[in-house]
Order: structure tokens, then sequence, then C-alpha cells
């Protein structure tokens, strides 16, 4: 029952964080499941991941159905985080490890108050003046640069994608959210595709309840940030990701 009971809770938070910022659920179930279930952190990765596919996936339908879906510069972002995510996975497993763990927790925080302090009301001219072509190159040069990070340091790609897509190429923050979502789905399907391929299959258990209430919450969450006035909804993301930033850091110290 208590495992149950902290799959419930991590998945709330997930599907919060996916629904209203685009954030990758890892960066949320891992930590919990490592720290109050004792779980081996190779699976517990996996499960987040796997419960990030179907959340990531939802919310992006959501957001396309309200035309906060960029596909066209999506689908070039994405295949050049697929690519550099590999890069950056295979040059951390040859360099010394560094003190890099907190990155992603950091970046949750930072990029809340951003969003609380400075909103991103709508895009910027560098984006609505840019060419079809000018957008695919920096949807190019941008996604290798969010997949290395995230390869090398193995976490924080939710995070990297928003901050990328708001203040790098200029995306209003329900499009940055939109196309983060669509992005992570396909990620997240490879990434838990190839942990359970190498580690086996995870606590069933543990896996369905995360799946389904990241889903659940996800999906509300993602109705509500489409219906949302920007400022409103710039405000409310960066409150979820300050929260979330302060609960995984303490998730962390526990553990």
């Amino acid at each position: 029952m208590l495992k149950i009971i902290i799959c419930i809770i991590a998945g709330i938070g997930a599907g919060l964080g996916t629904g209203f910022a685009g954030m990758s659920a890892a960066a949320v179930i891992s930590p919990v499941l490592i720290t109050f279930l004792g779980m081996d952190p190779y699976m517990a990765v996996g499960i987040a991941l796997a419960s990030d596919v179907l959340a990531s996936a939802a919310s992006a339908y959501t957001y396309a159905k309200n035309k906060n879906l960029d596909i066209k510069n999506g689908v070039i972002m994405m295949a050049a985080v697929l690519l550099f995510t590999t890069v950056g996975s295979y040059i951390a497993s040859i360099v010394p490890k560094t003190a890099m763990g907190n990155f992603s927790v950091i970046m949750t925080f930072l990029l809340g108050v951003k969003f609380i302090v400075k909103p991103v009301m709508e895009p910027k001219k560098s984006f609505v003046n840019a060419t079809q072509k000018q957008k695919a190159v920096r949807s190019l040069v941008c996604g290798a640069m969010v997949g290395f990070i995230c390869g090398f340091v193995g976490a924080g790609g939710g995070m990297m994608m928003l901050l990328v897509l708001t203040s790098v190429l200029g995306y209003e923050l329900k499009v940055a959210v939109g196309t983060s979502v669509f992005i992570m789905s396909i990620t997240a399907l490879t990434g838990s595709v190839s942990h359970f391929a190498i580690g086996g299959m995870p606590d069933v258990t543990a896996l369905v309840v995360c799946v389904i209430s990241t889903l659940i919450f996800a999906q509300i969450a993602a109705y509500f940030a489409n219906k949302a006035e920007p400022k409103i909804l710039n405000r409310i993301t960066g409150a979820i990701l300050v929260i979330l930033g302060i609960s995984i850091f303490a998730v962390k110290m526990l553990g």
C-alpha cells in the first residue's frame, strides 16, 4: 500500500510538471522511487521514462488540438536531440565524472523563478520574423545542444528544451511547452525501451501506478494550461517549477 501511495504522489508531481511545463517525468519520479522505495536507480529511471511516454504524448495531443505545437521545427529538433544525446552519453562514459548531479534541480528552480519574475507573453520578434530555413537551422543547432547536455549530464531534458525554446528560439510559453512534450514523448520512448531491453522488466506495480497517475495529472494540467491566460500560465508554471525544484532537492538530500 505504501508503495502505491508513493508512486501516486510521484506521478502527481511528474504529471503536473509535464502538463504545465513540459518537464521530464524522470526528474520527479526517479529520485522519489530511489529515496522512498530503495529502488535500483537504473530501474527507477526506466519507470520514469515509461511514465513520460504516454503523459507527454497525451499532453502533446492536447497542445496540438489548441494549435500550440510547432511540429515542423519540433521534428527537426527531436532528430538532433536523439542523435546528440547518444554523443553526450558516449563522451560522459569516457571522461572523468563531474559533480553535475544537481544540474536539473537547479535548472528547474531557476527557470521557475524566471517565469514568475519575467513572464514569456508572446513570441519574440526574432522568431516571428525568421524564415522557415532560419527556424529549421536554429532548431537543429539548439536540438544538438540540448541533446548533448542531456546525454552528458543524464537529466534536465525538459528544462533545457523549455529554456531554449522560450529564451533562444523565442517561442511563446504555450507553444514551447507543447513542442517540448512532443519531443519528450519520442525521446522517452527510445530511452525506456533501451532501459528495459538492457536491464529487464521493472516492478510492474510501480510501473503501472506511475504511468497511470502521471498520465491523468499531465492531462489535467495540459487542459488548464491551454485555457489559461499567458500571464497566469507563466506564474503557475513558475510556481510548479520552483516547488518541484525545492522538493526534488529535499528528496535527494534525504537519499
